[in-house]
């Protein structure tokens, strides 16, 4: 499964929410990649995420395989949308 979204915060996806959406992120079994202008990350690594350098107007697209993917990709949703980062594509 696969949502797009647009970044819409001032900061993009700094340091701080970056932990945060990781940390969710390493709480599923399922395999989450994050990419951007044609970059594609594991988005259960830090270092990965904050190499991407994701700032305000950029379209992301998380990518989900696995046995709770449902779970995750909404879970990742609503964090993204909630912590007003960005909004549904």
């Amino acid at each position: 499964m696969e949502q797009f979204f647009l970044i819409t915060s001032e900061f993009g996806i700094h340091a701080r929410p970056a932990t945060r959406l990781v940390n969710l992120a390493m709480s599923f079994h399922s395999e989450i990649d994050l990419s951007v202008n044609e970059k594609t990350v594991n988005l259960k690594s830090i270092m990965g995420l904050m190499s991407l350098g994701i700032y305000k107007g950029e379209l992301i697209k998380v990518n989900v395989t696995g046995s709770d993917a449902e779970k995750a990709i909404s879970s990742i949703a609503d964090f993204i949308l909630t912590e007003n980062l960005g909004r549904l594509a």
